[in-house]
């Protein structure tokens, strides 16, 4: 393919990243054939009631321009869509007085439900995923609504849809709204209980939910944080003061010596450090002023006062 000696002609309606090894990519030129307009489909329709040698127009079909219209939205963008439809209108009417006459009543029951481009495990599957993620991440309640319908009605596995927007719940709503991820989690168990249709709508009631929640992903830089932390040092020791001493050796070995009970304190905080000496004084969790995050932010900066002032009386005695 390289030198040209052979030339490798393909067509494929899976996206070629997924499906072709990088080598051979990277040695092609890839086109990109975009879904027809509906004016395109209808213009296509019209010329195979009108083809006599290779459409219908041997016939004598009759379709009122509103139905061949319905068809046209009908196919989705595919010819092939429209094509098979019509057809399958002529094959069904019944001839009236030479005429093969295709009623709204026929195209109503031959088209009665649409079939929605989509594959499980390919682009189309990650791009209405993506888009129903960042619908919510924007806080778009009408976009979530169309994507996640879009999803369950051509028949996405309505738990991964749930599964994530479980994942959302705590990635982008977060500590903004602690009620967004037992909430949700109530709807995967409810579309577990009672699966689809009916469960379509618990998990709606989630996705608006989360889309009309105040936002904050504290949670998910603050844990990606602290997991580089973890893979760019060695792993520390625990501190001997954290450390469980169930047996007179471990004591005597220094463990949990100099452990100070919160409890035992008036507000609760002291000045012990938690983390390891490597680490100390690090900060992961950095909380925004939204929804209820506010209260956790000054909730914080009180702890910390306090556990500095218990470190400044230590340092006093």
């Amino acid at each position: 393919v390289e030198k040209g000696d052979i030339i490798l002609i393909g067509a494929t309606t899976e996206n070629p990243s997924f499906e072709i090894i990088a080598a051979l990519l990277s040695r092609s030129r890839v086109y990109h054939l975009l879904p027809l307009e509906t004016e395109d489909i209808l213009t296509l329709l019209r010329r195979a009631l009108d083809d006599k040698e290779r459409g219908l127009g041997k016939l004598n079909v009759e379709i009122a321009d509103p139905l061949l219209h319905q068809i046209a939205v009908f196919a989705n963008g595919d010819a092939r869509v429209g094509f098979n439809a019509l057809e399958a209108l002529v094959q069904g009417a019944v001839p009236v007085d030479g005429k093969i006459l295709v009623t709204p009543e026929l195209v109503a029951a031959t088209l009665a439900r649409k079939m929605l481009l989509y594959d499980k495990a390919g682009e189309e599957h990650f791009n209405l995923i993506s888009a129903l993620h960042k619908s919510l991440r924007n806080s778009d309640a009408d976009a979530a609504m169309y994507w996640l319908a879009r999803m369950l009605e051509a028949g996405e596995d309505p738990m991964y849809v749930a599964r994530r927007l479980v994942r959302f719940a705590s990635e982008d709503v977060g500590l903004a709204n602690p009620q967004a991820l037992p909430l949700t989690v109530a709807a995967m168990q409810a579309m577990h209980f009672i699966g689809m249709p009916e469960g379509a709508l618990a998990l709606a009631e989630a996705a608006v939910y989360m889309a009309l929640s105040p936002k904050s992903n504290s949670l998910y830089t603050g844990y990606d944080a602290a997991r580089a932390d973890i893979e760019q040092t060695v792993a520390e020791p625990v501190p001997l003061h954290l450390r469980n001493a169930p047996t007179p050796l471990m004591k005597a070995e220094g463990y949990g010596a100099g452990y100070e009970y919160a409890h035992d304190l008036k507000e609760k905080v002291s000045a012990m450090e938690c983390l390891p000496p490597a680490l100390a004084g690090r900060t992961y969790y950095h909380p925004t002023d939204q929804g209820l995050e506010e209260k956790f932010r000054k909730r914080l900066e009180e702890i910390r006062a306090l556990r500095r002032r218990a470190a400044e009386r230590g340092l006093n005695t």
